[in-house]
């Protein structure tokens, strides 16, 4: 296993003092998965206290005490930042995900500390001194067999957080959950442990399986399976089941098109160099998983059969907020989401009817065109009609040019005229400013306006004959 050279200076220094550095968790089971790895955790046995690792880290680099509590250190080196900790053993003593009596000890041998630990993909380690990999409980088989399997029965219902991190895990490296552990999982939705879960915990297994699985659908099947969403999440609960037109919607109910919408966001923010930051691809994940969410209450069939959502769109806005609110606080990124769920259907609508520039121009002043034309085309190629398996969204390419010929594919039109022009025409800051400002962008927007001086003399005009 390749490691930063510090890491083996460490190591050096501790087995003069008769202690070794190991490096477990997730860094052991990406070597074998062969990818990048980015945090490197080491646990370090064999010393008296933590603060001789203390003294030891500080030689090196700078070194942050995380929690005694928890006997973890941050240990910075070339910014590069790496956790080390002391092997420790967790008692559960109240409800929760952080309801544990933790008891570090560095005289703990690998197994009995690894056995605290969630599943075998995660309890390997690698003895850095000796070279050689640690698996007590099976793991590099379980990953070979692609198979999520718990270690402890009586040690894994106590954390009700594991039930997502296995629905995260399943979903980012495509693996089949052993029926034992699907079987706890199961049991603890019955009994309604998630619920003494915060939803900032449940908000982060959640992003995870968005950001780092190909195929999140994979997660989200699992949360249908064992229960989660008719427990906790109805709005989602609420589309499995609802129909939608054969013609439009071959593959099947809005629960099976959301989750193929899903996976395909996925692979556009992967592909997509223009989607740089994570909570822009989070942005459109999360708005892409709500979409539809209307559906549940705006759907019809009536007597000839035909299936209708008139206005699912902008009825998906109160369950979005609903749903959204349930995994976070954080406002302005759930109103970021509200006009991409509301305009979805807009760019092929406007495609359709061939839409003129002043309708491009006023969908640009309620959401950005860009940012829909991406949510627009995972919608359209998240079916199985000929049209989307041929992976060509014409509607959203249409929009995008004609937005950008407007120069509004990012941003609305600027207003010609502000306060201030008005103030140089002679006027008085007074209410009937904001009535003059709105009708001269109305008429900006319909094209009838094109400059600032077309503007100035529109409104000497109008006072002129008033």
């Amino acid at each position: 296993m390749q490691l930063p050279a510090i890491i083996h200076t460490i190591s050096d220094v501790l087995v003069s003092q008769k202690a070794k550095a190991i490096i477990v968790g997730g860094s052991v089971r990406d070597h074998f998965l062969n990818l990048p790895i980015k945090d490197y955790d080491i646990e370090v046995y064999g010393l008296e206290s933590l603060e001789v690792l203390r003294d030891i880290l500080a030689t090196y680099g700078t070194v942050n005490l995380v929690g005694k509590h928890f006997g973890v250190l941050k240990f910075s080196y070339e910014d590069e930042v790496y956790d080390f900790s002391f092997p420790r053993t967790e008692t559960k003593v109240a409800k929760g995900h952080g309801g544990f009596d933790v008891i570090t000890d560095g005289s703990l041998c690998f197994e009995d500390a690894a056995k605290r630990r969630d599943f075998t993909i995660n309890a390997m380690g690698y003895d850095v001194q000796n070279k050689v990999f640690l698996d007590p409980f099976g793991g590099k088989v379980d990953l070979d067999a692609k198979c999520l399997r718990h270690i402890d029965d009586k040690t894994f219902v106590e954390d009700p957080l594991r039930v997502y991190r296995a629905v995260q895990f399943a979903g980012r490296f495509d693996f089949e959950v052993s029926p034992k552990t699907a079987l706890l999982c199961k049991q603890m939705v019955e009994q309604d442990t998630l619920s003494e879960l915060p939803k900032e915990r449940i908000f982060e297994e959640f992003k995870k399986l968005l950001l780092k699985a190909k195929k999140p659908s994979i997660g989200f099947e699992l949360m249908r399976e064992w229960g989660v969403l008719l427990k906790y999440f109805p709005e989602l609960q609420n589309i499995i089941g609802i129909p939608q037109s054969p013609k439009w919607h071959p593959e099947g109910d809005v629960w099976v098109h959301t989750m193929m919408c899903v996976d395909e966001m996925a692979h556009i923010c992967r592909l997509d160099n223009t989607i740089t930051s994570t909570q822009q691809k989070l942005k459109f994940l999360f708005a892409i998983l709500c979409h539809d969410l209307g559906k549940a209450i705006a759907t019809t069939v009536d007597k000839n059969g035909r299936i209708r959502a008139i206005g699912h769109e902008y009825k998906g806005i109160e369950p979005t907020k609903s749903l959204m609110y349930r995994l976070s606080n954080e406002h302005d990124f759930i109103a970021s989401l509200l006009p991409l769920v509301e305009h979805h259907l807009k760019p092929s609508q406007f495609y359709a009817a061939k839409s003129k520039d002043a309708a491009i121009r006023r969908l640009a002043t309620k959401v950005n065109i860009e940012e829909l034309v991406l949510l627009a085309k995972a919608d359209f190629l998240g079916r199985s009609t000929p049209e989307a398996l041929t992976k060509k969204y014409y509607a959203g390419q249409w929009l995008l040019d004609k937005a950008k010929a407007l120069n509004v594919n990012k941003n609305p039109p600027k207003p010609l005229i502000q306060g201030r022009d008005l103030i140089a025409l002679g006027y008085k800051p007074s209410p009937k400013f904001k009535k003059i400002l709105d009708e001269i962008y109305t008429l900006q927007l319909e094209g009838k306006i094109n400059s600032k001086e077309e503007a100035l003399t529109y409104i000497r005009i109008v006072d002129k004959n008033k």
